[in-house]
């Protein structure tokens, strides 16, 4: 009788701590769709777009499948080969980590990557990349800008083509001479110790951006990777260049025209005389 009595005593106690257990147990439940887009990565890749549907899902497939989990955020100017409706498939393929902004009208590279740089300083993003969409920047080169900033310390990091030789793959010999040279030019002009000054793949610190007044950035095309290394080059941030092989794009069509390349040389005297002019412009907030 004792024996049961016990037996009887201890499953009581079993039991009920089993209940309180359970009570106190958080429910797992699986993630809604609004959850996983809260989840947020130190690291957005902003992606202009005109004309990519050949592109962009390759591009953000090999950023997806990085050791290092970066975030996207395409902002197409309303590409009449249906670039937006692709990425809006993709953003379910890739919930939390893809998303898009659209806009009306082609109103050009600068002011697309001013519209990402605002959309991220609004979020908690730590490092912020530009990238071309068509595979002329290796997304797998993502890492290593990442690395300067995030482990070196760098405010900006610059993906060169000119650092280490001319590492450029299937461009014509007179398209490499015309932008080697114009990177010459721009540093005479400018006194910037920057190899590749109209190279379009760059990682950001955030402090950098919101430095920066985006507002008053005025150029719109390889004038507004000049002018936004420039300034952050003025206002005292430190800058490197890490080595990457430019390839030029196999599908789809380059964006490059006489007025952007004229807008580049003339806006590199108007960047110097101003910083003459107006030398307060590039002194950091404090």
């Amino acid at each position: 009788m004792a024996i049961c009595w016990a037996k009887n005593v201890l499953l009581s106690w079993i039991c009920l701590g089993i209940q309180i257990c359970i009570a106190y147990t958080p429910v797992c439940k699986p993630r809604t769709y609004h959850q996983k887009m809260a989840e947020v990565s130190d690291s957005l890749v902003i992606i202009p777009t005109y004309n990519e549907r050949e592109n962009i899902e390759k591009v953000l497939q090999i950023v997806f499948s990085l050791p290092k989990d970066f975030h996207v955020l395409i902002v197409d100017d309303s590409s009449p080969d249906g670039t937006a409706g692709l990425v809006s498939q993709l953003m379910e393929k890739y919930p939390g980590k893809l998303f898009m902004e659209s806009r009306k009208g082609k109103l050009g590279l600068g002011t697309a990557y001013i519209h990402g740089f605002k959309w991220a300083l609004k979020r908690d993003y730590r490092f912020i990349f530009e990238m071309d969409a068509d595979l002329s920047h290796n997304p797998g080169d993502l890492v290593r800008l990442y690395r300067e900033c995030a482990e070196n310390g760098y405010d900006l990091a610059i993906g060169s083509r000119y650092i280490d030789g001319v590492n450029v793959v299937n461009w014509p010999m007179g398209r490499v001479l015309m932008s080697y040279f114009a990177s010459i030019y721009v540093r005479m002009i400018t006194g910037m110790p920057v190899h590749d000054t109209t190279a379009g793949f760059k990682c950001y610190r955030r402090e950098v951006l919101e430095a920066l007044d985006l507002d008053s950035v005025r150029f719109t095309g390889y004038a507004f990777q000049i002018e936004m290394k420039f300034t952050a080059w003025k206002m005292g941030f430190n800058i490197t260049e890490v080595s990457i092989v430019f390839t030029d794009r196999t599908e789809g069509e380059s964006k490059m025209s006489s007025g952007i390349f004229q807008e580049a040389v003339l806006g590199v005297i108007k960047l110097r005389w101003r910083s003459i002019t107006n030398p307060k412009r590039y002194q950091k907030p404090s």
